[in-house]
């Protein structure tokens, strides 16, 4: 075997690959960080402190404010899945209890923030009132409380505010998350349960409690003890992120102090604050933002940023780095006494002294009173008394309401013309460039990124070099490309996406031929079958194959077999307006320019294959990439839901749509265990005049040395 390896030139750039040589030594020690994790850590940080960088960066005189506060709030509306908005329909509020107080009543009461949406709440109203009073709506944080299996909401466990605020002349309306309600519904859709088809369909329980707390305001307007012109709104944790929400997108606060919800990007994606926090913190950050965004629409009315100084999800740091960009617009409205922060000290928890900064705002703000705050907030009644529900509705949609809350695309009827499917796929690629991979490097310039070859070497006829580049800044990629020995220009290359079984199967393929490239995969055993079946494939045709792995997986895996791990990676990119399938995408996209940009390979056919999830993304690359000729597929998902992954996809289209697309492209040939499910990509090739580009067979994957 003839093996000629070529010394690194840009070490600095193609670190990847350096990493690579040595990896016995670095997988010797399970817990040192794999070059995947020092990877994600620094594209990580470098990512977040793009959004960072760009937060705000234009905003340099009220009216560039004011030019941009209008879209602003359209994205957020849009981010939380309220755009378009849900009807409103009947409130239908029952009032199912009274409780009596010297100094109050409390009515347990229910309303339906859209059909079947029940919210729980308790009513706090002052006794002998003479007129309508300043009103706090107060979103409740993560407090559950259950006893023998039945929930008495969240609202019980943080009854203690409501109290002071009716004991101090407010009306106070404290409601019941989706959560932790009466009826329970999730929070943890990517956090605990696997549902990243919540990126797909762009939702977030946040968006749920954020049309919560829009309905409970419109309640609250039909109550004649209200002041619709004195209302504010508090919480704690994830009551505090539900004030910032409801704060910015509806400017019927007056008066906010969330408490311990909010801090920013740097704290959750670089520090890892995520891994603290459920789905319900979070918007789906289609356009970029960093929480300022979010804090800064309050402006100019008066917001309290309240935490304390040991918070260990909301970290002090990044909650003073908030409160500095968002002083910038307070001070542009020449509001700056309508802003403060307020810190205690303590970890992540409802004391009483920072209870006492926010009541002081409210009187500030609401009641124009600065008198010392003389009573505390006390906790007056047993749970079960603030109960709502003797019995739970059976057409409750709560506990599926991420199911439906925000629209889903329909497949339509076959085009009657080509005009007519020319009109839709261009829609299509219009909300799939704006809505779902707007996290992509930017500007494009479409030309192939640098890359170097770092190895060649020869085995029974067979030659493989391997190629690193970078995908983007911090995410150092190798794509390895074999062909019989002799061949100069290939008639055609297939590129290869791998998953990790894919991998798998390449490396113990091509350890039994390059055992010194491969020697650090000695956990990976030798594929003597899959080795001859690849060598006998290339050893008769005019072709090159590629194998390629897009971040975390190979070369970069990350995390190694810590599933927590995992997930928290994951949910880290739709933080920053991205999903880890969609930039997997990107890299495929790089890897194809790659591979057409060699010398020996520009005027070879592009091919390219997957399957399951990969294969996905090989329908996508299609998409974006002109070069591509052919796609070959291996029972790819049949929907978003089951990925791959693209952030809000399912919004606008799914696989079928995205099949009949790509099938007008080039030649696509699908092998489905159910090819049924592409009856519409098939009917309509055949109603617009390219059914010989697609073509669907009955069988299951194949290895990666078989056609």
């Amino acid at each position: 075997m003839n093996v000629n390896m070529i010394e690194q030139k840009k070490a600095g750039i193609f670190w990847v690959a350096a990493v690579s040589l040595c990896l016995a030594n670095v997988w010797a020690s399970a817990a040192a960080p794999t070059a995947g994790d020092r990877m994600i850590e620094a594209y990580f940080r470098a990512e977040t402190a793009r959004l960072e960088e760009a937060c705000m960066a234009e905003i340099e005189t009220l009216d560039d404010w004011k030019a941009r506060r209008g879209v602003l709030r359209e994205q957020m509306f849009e981010m939380l899945g309220l755009d378009p908005m849900p009807e409103k329909t009947p409130l239908w509020p029952v009032v199912t209890g009274t409780l009596d107080h010297d100094e109050f009543t409390v009515e347990n009461l229910y309303f339906q923030s859209m059909p079947h949406l029940y919210v729980t709440a308790n009513l706090y109203v002052p006794k002998g009132l003479t007129a309508a009073a300043p009103t706090i709506l107060y979103v409740c944080g993560h407090g559950p409380q259950k006893i023998g299996g039945v929930s008495y909401g969240n609202k019980a466990s943080y009854q203690h505010h409501g109290a002071w605020f009716a004991r101090n002349g407010y009306v106070c309306l404290v409601i019941d998350t989706v959560q932790m309600g009466e009826i329970e519904g999730i929070h943890h859709g990517t956090y605990r349960y696997g549902m990243w088809w919540w990126n797909s369909r762009g939702y977030t329980s946040a968006g749920a409690e954020a049309w919560n707390c829009i309905r409970a305001l419109d309640y609250l307007e039909t109550r004649k003890e209200v002041d619709k012109d004195r209302i504010g709104v508090t919480g704690r944790s994830g009551g505090g992120a539900y004030s910032w929400w409801i704060g910015a997108l509806d400017e019927r606060i007056k008066a906010a102090v969330p408490v311990a919800g909010i801090t920013d990007l740097q704290n959750h994606v670089v520090d890892g604050c995520v891994e603290g926090h459920c789905d319900c913190m979070y918007m789906v950050n289609t356009y970029g933002w960093d929480y300022p965004l979010v804090a800064a629409l309050m402006a100019p009315r008066p917001l309290l940023i309240a935490n304390s100084d040991k918070d260990s999800i909301f970290p002090l740091e990044g909650v003073v780095r908030l409160h500095e960009k968002v002083r910038h617009v307070y001070r542009l409205y020449g509001a700056g006494d309508k802003l403060g922060l307020y810190i205690t000290e303590g970890p992540h928890t409802d004391t009483q002294q920072l209870q006492v900064g926010a009541f002081g705002w409210f009187n500030r703000w609401l009641k124009n009173d600065m008198a010392q705050i003389e009573k505390t907030a006390e906790k007056l009644f047993d749970v079960r008394q603030l109960k709502v529900f003797e019995t739970l509705p059976k057409e409750q949609i709560n506990t599926r309401i991420q199911e439906s809350f925000t629209p889903q695309w329909l497949l339509p009827a076959v085009p009657e013309s080509l005009e007519v499917w020319r009109g839709l796929s261009r829609s299509w690629m219009k909300a799939l460039r704006e809505k779902c991979f707007r996290g992509w490097p930017a500007p494009d310039s479409g030309q192939a990124p640098a890359a170097e070859r770092v190895c060649v070497a020869e085995h029974e006829g067979i030659s493989l070099a391997a190629y690193d580049f970078n995908s983007q800044e911090n995410v150092g990629l190798r794509v390895y490309l074999a062909h019989r020995t002799g061949l100069r220009k290939p008639k055609r290359v297939v590129l290869r996406i791998a998953d990790q079984a894919d991998w798998d199967e390449f490396v113990g393929a091509f350890r039994v031929g390059f055992p010194e490239q491969f020697s650090g995969f000695d956990t990976i055993g030798t594929d003597v079958v899959s080795w001859k079946a690849t060598r006998e494939r290339l050893a008769k045709s005019d072709e090159a194959v590629a194998f390629f792995a897009p971040r975390g997986i190979g070369l970069t895996a990350w995390a190694s077999g810590d599933e927590r791990k995992q997930t928290h990676i994951r949910r880290r990119f739709m933080l920053l307006g991205q999903t880890l399938d969609g930039m997997r995408l990107w890299d495929v996209r790089q890897a194809v320019r790659v591979i057409g940009d060699l010398a020996d390979n520009r005027d070879a056919a592009i091919e390219v294959e997957g399957q399951g999830v990969m294969a996905g993304l090989a329908v996508y690359a299609v998409l974006f990439e002109p070069a591509i000729t052919g796609c070959r597929l291996w029972n790819p998902p049949a929907t978003h839901g089951e990925g791959p992954i693209f952030l809000n996809a399912l919004r606008f289209l799914d696989m079928p749509a995205a099949m009949a697309m790509a099938a007008e492209k080039c030649r696509l040939t699908i092998w489905d265990k159910h090819p049924e499910r592409w009856a519409w990509p098939q009917q309509v090739a055949q109603k617009c005049g390219w059914a010989e580009h697609l073509e669907v067979c009955c069988v299951a994957a194949p290895g990666i040395g078989t056609e």
